[in-house]
C-alpha cells in the first residue's frame, strides 16, 4: 500500500491549487483523478477574479496565465457590469480564460513539484482511523494517508462518504449547454427572451473595447433554457432544437451536437468542510449557479487558506486545531457566495417586475458607494475573515506594496513565493523580536510611505508592522507595541521549538 502525508481526490482547479500549495511547503501530497488526463470536456468556468489573480501573483505563477488570457472588466452583478479599474491593486480586472486552459496551467506548475496524480481512478471509499485515512481506490488498490481532501465536485463521493450534509435549496431553474454544428449563423450574444434567456457564442473570442468579438468558424457554443428544472434524463438534440424555435422560430439548421449538457441554480453547501481527517474544497464544499463566475474563484481560494494550514499540521508545528480555522473562515464566504449567486438569478428573470427590479438594481449600482461594496465582493478583493477587533487590515488581503530595501524595492506579493508567513516590519530594525520563530517565518524590515488603502474601505492608516500568513491575509497588525504579537503568532503559526 502506497503512503502520502496527503491525498487529494480529484485534479480540478481546486485540486489542483492545493496540490501546489502542499507540494510548495515540502508535503508529500498525491491526486486522484477520475480522467486519463487533463483533457476537459464541455464548457466550465470562463475566468479569473481579481483575488484569484493575486493568489497566483503570490506563487509567483499569475504572468503564465496573463499571457494566455484576455484582460476584461468581466467583474459584474446579474447583468450589471462593475469597473474595478480604480481599485488598488495590479489586478484591477478580470482574466477571460477557459476553465481547461486553467487546469492546463496549474497541472503545469503542480508537474513541476513532481507530484504524483494517479489518473483514470476514483476514490471509492475510505476508513479513518486515529492518525491516518486508508482509502480505497476504483481499481481494488488502496492508499494511505494522514489527510484526505475532497475536491471531486458536487457529487463528491468523499464527502457523502464522510456523512457531511450538502443542504440549501433545490433548483429552480435549468438550461441547456451545447456545442453544436449549425448551417446558419444565429446571432451571437446574450439574448433576454419572455422564455428566458438565450446564448450564442464560440470557441475562440477576442474582447475588444470591452466587447466580445467571435472567431468567423468554428462549432457553437449554445445555451437555452430547460423546461423541467427537476429533470432526470440528459437533454437530446431534440430538446435542444425545440428550445431554439420556441424562441426564435427555427433551430438555425442544427444538424449536429459535440457534446451537451445541463446545469441548474441548485444552491447547496456542506455543514462541515472537516470530518477528523477529512477535509472538503470547491463544489465539493459548495454549489450554485454559475452568473456571477464565483465557483472556479472560490475553490481555489479555498485551496489557498488551507494549504498552509494543512502543511503545518503535517509538519507537526501546529495541532490539529488549526485545521479548524479552514471551516470557521471559508465557510461564510461561500455561503455568502451562494445568497449573491441566488439573488443574481432572481435578478435574471424576464418577467415585469423583475426587469423593474433590475433597473433599480441597476441604478443603486451606478453609485460609488454600492458599486464598490458589491464589486470588492464579486471580485473577491473584499473578503473579510473575522480575526477580532482592531485595525482594517486584520483578516483582510495584504496590498501589494512596492517596499523600500537596502537593495532596492521589493514587491510584497514576491515575499510569499515560497508560502511561508512574513513578518514585515515598518519600524526601525530590532524592534520587534520574532527570533523564536525565525525557522518558519520570514522577517522582512523595509520602509513604505505611500497610502495604504484597500478596496471599498479606502485609505486606513500605516502600521509599523503586519504579519501576513502564507495566504496573504494580515494576522496581525502592530501600532508601535508588540501588544498580541506572540499569542497571533503562537496562534497561527505554532509555539517556538
Amino acid at each position: 500500500m502506497r503512503e502520502h502525508a496527503v491525498v487529494v481526490s480529484g485534479a480540478g482547479p481546486t485540486g489542483l491549487m492545493l496540490a501546489g500549495e502542499l507540494a510548495l511547503a515540502g508535503v508529500d501530497v498525491a491526486i486522484v483523478e477520475r480522467r486519463p488526463d487533463q483533457e476537459l470536456a464541455g464548457t466550465r468556468a470562463g475566468g479569473l477574479s481579481a483575488r484569484t489573480l493575486e493568489v497566483l501573483d503570490q506563487r509567483g505563477i499569475v504572468d503564465r496565465f496573463l499571457a494566455e488570457g484576455q484582460i476584461a472588466q468581466v467583474t459584474g452583478f446579474a447583468v450589471t457590469r462593475l469597473d474595478i479599474s480604480d481599485f488598488p491593486t495590479r489586478h484591477n480586472y478580470g482574466l477571460a480564460l477557459r476553465q481547461k486552459h486553467i487546469e492546463r496551467i496549474l497541472a503545469g506548475w503542480v508537474g513541476e513539484f513532481e507530484v504524483p496524480i494517479y489518473r483514470g481512478l476514483e476514490v471509492t471509499g475510505f476508513a479513518q482511523h486515529d492518525t491516518s485515512v486508508t482509502i480505497e481506490l476504483s481499481n481494488g488498490a488502496s492508499l494511505k494517508a494522514r489527510y484526505l481532501v475532497g475536491c471531486d465536485g458536487g457529487r463528491s463521493l468523499v464527502r457523502k462518504a464522510a456523512g457531511i450534509e450538502f443542504s440549501g435549496w433545490d433548483p429552480t431553474t435549468s438550461n441547456i449547454l451545447a456545442e453544436v454544428e449549425m448551417e446558419e449563423e444565429p446571432p451571437f450574444g446574450i439574448h433576454r427572451t419572455s422564455l428566458g434567456i438565450y446564448a450564442f457564442g464560440r470557441e475562440e473570442y477576442e474582447i475588444h473595447d470591452g466587447k466580445i468579438v467571435f472567431a468567423k468558424g468554428g462549432p457553437i457554443g449554445v445555451m437555452v433554457p430547460e423546461k423541467n428544472a427537476g429533470a432526470t434524463t440528459e437533454p437530446t438534440l431534440g430538446d435542444l432544437r425545440e428550445a431554439l424555435i420556441a424562441a426564435f422560430g427555427t433551430d438555425y439548421r442544427l444538424h449536429r451536437v459535440n457534446w451537451i449538457s445541463t446545469f441548474t441554480d441548485m444552491s447547496r453547501q456542506a455543514t462541515a468542510y472537516r470530518k477528523g481527517r477529512v477535509l472538503l474544497a470547491g463544489d465539493a464544499a459548495h454549489v450554485h449557479s454559475p452568473v456571477g463566475g464565483q465557483g472556479l474563484n472560490t475553490g481555489v481560494q479555498d485551496a489557498a487558506n488551507l494549504g498552509w494550514k494543512l502543511a503545518q499540521v503535517v509538519k507537526g508545528t501546529s495541532p490539529q486545531a488549526l485545521l479548524d480555522t479552514y471551516h470557521t473562515e471559508r465557510h461564510p464566504v461561500a455561503a455568502r457566495v451562494l445568497r449573491m449567486t441566488m439573488a443574481q438569478v432572481a435578478l435574471q428573470r424576464t418577467d415585469d417586475r423583475t426587469e423593474a427590479l433590475r433597473d433599480i438594481v441597476t441604478e443603486l449600482l451606478g453609485m460609488e458607494e454600492p458599486r464598490k461594496r458589491i464589486a470588492a465582493e464579486m471580485s473577491g478583493l473584499g473578503i473579510h475573515y473575522d480575526l477580532g477587533e482592531g485595525h482594517p487590515l486584520l483578516g483582510r488581503r495584504m496590498p501589494d506594496l512596492d517596499l523600500a530595501m537596502p537593495d532596492g524595492s521589493v514587491r510584497v506579493f514576491t515575499l510569499l513565493q515560497d508560502a511561508r508567513p512574513v513578518f514585515l516590519n515598518l519600524d526601525a530594525p530590532g524592534s520587534f523580536d520574532i527570533a523564536p520563530w525565525s525557522d518558519r517565518i520570514t522577517l522582512v524590515d523595509a520602509g513604505y510611505d505611500g497610502a495604504w488603502e484597500l478596496p471599498a474601505l479606502g485609505v486606513v492608516s500605516a502600521p509599523t508592522a503586519v504579519l501576513i500568513r502564507p495566504d496573504g491575509y494580515v494576522a496581525w497588525v502592530g501600532n508601535g507595541t508588540q501588544d498580541g504579537l506572540q499569542e497571533a503568532v503562537n496562534s497561527w503559526f505554532g509555539p517556538p521549538c
